[in-house]
């Protein structure tokens, strides 16, 4: 079994993605400093390669497994995903020359099974209500006999996200700056692990909190517990980016003990943000993409006078729901 992610697999990590993945700014504005009351630098992954985040994990992953002698070019990669990772492995698997098979609910933005399809997968529907995930994605796993890349508990998932805290970071020390806490939009934990381990590092001080929907929070859950835990239910939310049954073994393992508080937003806080993002910072965002967002302006943690990391982590979003976001706000 492949080890658990250090920071120095986050450095090697950056090295591979260097030349395909995009370095993605620091977002600030006047105006959201203003309403939370502190200094406030949102890291854009909505304007990565295929829109969120999800593409540095899945171009790490297989170009390192590719690097070790795995012949992908045979036996195609395939992962489970309601769109982001899907698009990430995607278009991932098209620039190595890899085939790719992506499981993926029927009820998945309409945006996201195209542009997965536009890179040259398959996709495979479930319905996440009735049926397992995990199950489907096993059965086709030994039918393809195709190599699995796991959204988020994937060792080599989680350092190619840990590269986007990778350049806050140092952007933050070029700068003589340090973030008092760090806010990431939380699903199964990828992400959150990922820059995790680069927090831990560069910012040892700084305060860590997962970003989750209201009724979703398995997450903060589990971390109050000690032990991972699940949700009740899968869907929901208009968060679909960071719906998942629990946390990933791998993540919290790296999460349990490092962690803060978890903080959790609802439906209207994540359009509301989605909304602000449109408005005053002239960008893009999906709800479950602007969790992290929400959270800072519905103030579900007092950040006055604090400098603040943020992850806006996607901008998968339908035309639909970006215009119901813009009507309820």
């Amino acid at each position: 079994m492949r080890a658990s992610p250090t920071y120095n697999d986050v450095v090697a990590a950056e090295k591979r993605l260097d030349g395909f993945a995009t370095q993605t700014p620091l977002l600030t504005s006047p105006l959201l400093n203003e309403r939370c009351g502190g200094r406030i630098f949102l890291k854009a992954e909505n304007l990565q390669r295929t829109g969120s985040f999800k593409f540095r994990g899945a171009m790490n992953a297989i170009t390192a497994l590719m690097e070790e002698g795995k012949d992908l070019r045979s036996t195609g990669v395939l992962a489970c995903s309601s769109g982001n990772h899907a698009q990430g492995i995607a278009e991932a698997a098209r620039l190595r020359g890899v085939k790719a098979t992506i499981i993926m609910p029927h009820d998945a933005p309409a945006i996201k099974v195209m542009r997965t399809r536009r890179s040259g997968a398959d996709v495979i529907f479930y319905d996440r209500a009735c049926e397992d995930r995990d199950v489907i994605t096993a059965e086709n796993t030994a039918r393809l006999k195709a190599e699995l890349i796991h959204p988020y508990n994937h060792p080599l998932v989680i350092a190619g996200q840990g590269t986007s805290g990778l350049e806050a970071a140092n952007v933050f020390e070029e700068q003589g700056l340090v973030p008092d806490r760090v806010l990431a939009c939380t699903g199964g934990g990828g992400l959150s692990a990922g820059i995790g381990l680069v927090i831990k590092e560069h910012f040892p001080k700084a305060l860590f909190h997962t970003v989750e929907p209201i009724g979703f929070d398995d997450y903060k859950r589990s971390l109050i517990a000690g032990e991972v835990l699940e949700n009740e239910k899968t869907i929901g939310s208009v968060c679909d980016a960071i719906l998942t049954p629990s946390p990933g073994g791998i993540s919290f393992s790296i999460l349990k003990d490092y962690a803060d508080e978890g903080l959790t937003i609802s439906d209207e806080e994540a359009l509301s943000a989605v909304a602000f993002a449109f408005h005053e910072l002239k960008t893009v965002v999906e709800p479950g993409g602007a969790a992290a967002l929400a959270a800072l302006l519905s103030g579900k943690v007092d950040v006055a006078g604090q400098t603040i990391l943020a992850v806006l982590s996607g901008g998968n979003i339908d035309q639909d729901m970006l215009m119901r976001a813009l009507s309820e706000a």
